[in-house]
């Protein structure tokens, strides 16, 4: 359960009712940061579009990237509402949870392409509060990437921060969206990547 818990339905504006309702339906139920970003309906009403903005087709970024990277960066932010919906859109994104559950251990894994490897330690020195970003993480991205492209995964990666820095700090809990390590957790377990 988050720290913070869920108002009284009828509290929420009703198109946030709506929203949430059709979350429901896809989801199973309602995702814990909606209940929390629903206490701000015009801050949540902008972090959905920006949100939309970032999954659109025309978005440099295609969605098992954005998703790779988002898992790691919510598993170094501790965030297992993050890893779990994001292990979940790689899953459908992929048809697999190959490289969702060997993110952690993403460079001695033969898994991922140059481009996911050089994203992904990009992804890791915008995450890490103790590191820059060096000139050389920059030119691993050039083969990959024209500058709008490294534009666009910055502010991805800088989108997923915000995000599962939120989520942490409120303990936004998973919901099971994905079935990595299922047989491995009980009721009382722990989200289901490490966070290496």
């Amino acid at each position: 359960m988050s720290i913070i818990r869920p108002k009284p339905i009828d509290e929420y504006p009703w198109y946030l009712r709506l929203f949430f309702r059709r979350q429901a339906r896809k989801y199973g139920r309602t995702l814990s940061p909606s209940w929390l970003w629903g206490r701000f309906p015009g801050h949540f009403g902008g972090l959905l579009f920006l949100l939309w903005r970032f999954q659109r087709r025309s978005f440099p970024i295609d969605a098992a990237l954005r998703s790779l990277v988002s898992a790691r960066v919510a598993q170094l932010n501790g965030c297992a509402f993050c890893v779990d919906l994001n292990a979940y859109n790689l899953l459908q994104a992929e048809g697999s949870t190959a490289k969702a559950e060997a993110i952690d251990r993403w460079r001695d894994s033969s898994l991922y392409s140059d481009r996911e490897r050089a994203a992904l330690e990009y992804a890791e020195a915008m995450t890490d509060t103790n590191r820059r970003v060096l000139p050389a993480q920059i030119d691993a991205l050039r083969p990959h990437f024209d500058d709008d492209g490294i534009v666009a995964l910055t502010a991805w990666i800088a989108f997923q921060n915000f995000a599962a820095k939120f989520n942490a700090a409120l303990g936004a809990e998973e919901h099971g969206l994905c079935p990595l390590n299922a047989g491995q957790r009980t009721a009382d377990s722990p989200p289901t990547l490490r966070a290496g």
